[in-house]
């Protein structure tokens, strides 16, 4: 049994559903996970309360997930963690590139280009907003493979620490070209589908950025906000045909798990899996 710990500081898209990349129908026996939030919030000393709190669930691996990991509040909460002594794995965006070529050793990371920052801004941002932005986002992490290569390098380094290895972190940027070969999409107009897809979806965070920190007027930031929110919209119409593409041909790749923790593939809706 290997205890995952996830350690959730602020938001973005992939924070509401890692976990359930990993045990997508309840079904595994060889892990036990646990979450601890500190929700929308990324102040240090609510980091650094999440992150004793982790500390007392006795885990064989952590999972950070945050904005921008090198924001003071999830720097302070990976500074606990490591105390621990066990592996770190960061999840982030875009602009935790840099800083995450700089974690120690023993610390792993998934940088997700595709997972734009929000549209931040009272004039624009309500709860309905908000929720439906990380709808489409979901859309496009998903069909353009970006979950599934992080699912498979987290699997794997569960794998290692099952045999009583010292697991080999991941430290990967996920590109168009990374996202898509995880994808195993089939069909090249689907292909071509959700390569734009993953590509608006990372030119979304340069609008966002550009209304929540540089236009000071309404008038002017609210039209590259409303932008923005559009730009993620048409992304996860462009992943949803893709989709749907594969669907039509009956060559949608579908890699489940099973009760060891054990991977099964199988491509035809009517196929059983592979053994």
């Amino acid at each position: 049994m290997v205890t995952v710990t996830f350690v959730k500081i602020g938001y973005i898209g992939t924070t509401i559903i890692i976990e359930a990349l990993l045990d997508e129908r309840s079904a595994r026996k060889d892990i036990k996970m646990r979450v601890i939030s500190c929700a929308v919030s990324m102040d240090v000393e609510d980091s650094e309360e999440v992150a004793r709190i982790a500390v007392g669930i006795e885990s064989d691996l952590y999972v950070v997930v945050s904005p921008n990991a090198a924001l003071k509040g999830p720097k302070a909460a990976r500074d606990i963690l490591a105390e621990t002594g066990k592996p770190i794995i960061v999840v982030s965006d875009a602009p935790s590139r840099k800083a995450v070529k700089e974690l120690p050793e023993n610390m792993g990371y998934f940088v997700i280009y595709g997972d734009p920052m929000i549209s931040a801004k009272s004039a624009f941002l309500d709860p309905v907003e908000m929720a439906s932005f990380n709808g489409d986002v979901l859309k496009v992490l998903a069909v353009t493979g970006a979950f599934r290569l992080i699912q498979s390098e987290l699997d794997r380094v569960i794998d290692e620490i099952k045999e009583g290895k010292k697991p080999e972190l991941p430290r990967l940027v996920i590109t168009k070209s990374r996202a898509l070969a995880a994808s195993e999409i089939q069909n090249p107009y689907a292909q071509g589908k959700a390569m734009a897809a993953y590509e608006i979806a990372r030119s979304v965070a340069s609008l966002s950025t550009e209304a929540v920190f540089k236009l000071k007027e309404r008038e002017e930031a609210i039209p590259v906000l409303t932008a923005a929110h559009e730009a993620i919209r048409q992304a996860a119409k462009l992943a949803d045909e893709a989709r749907e593409i594969e669907k039509a041909n009956d060559t949608v790749v579908r890699i489940a798990h099973f009760s060891k923790g054990n991977r099964r593939r199988k491509v035809k809706l009517y196929d059983k899996f592979e053994k």
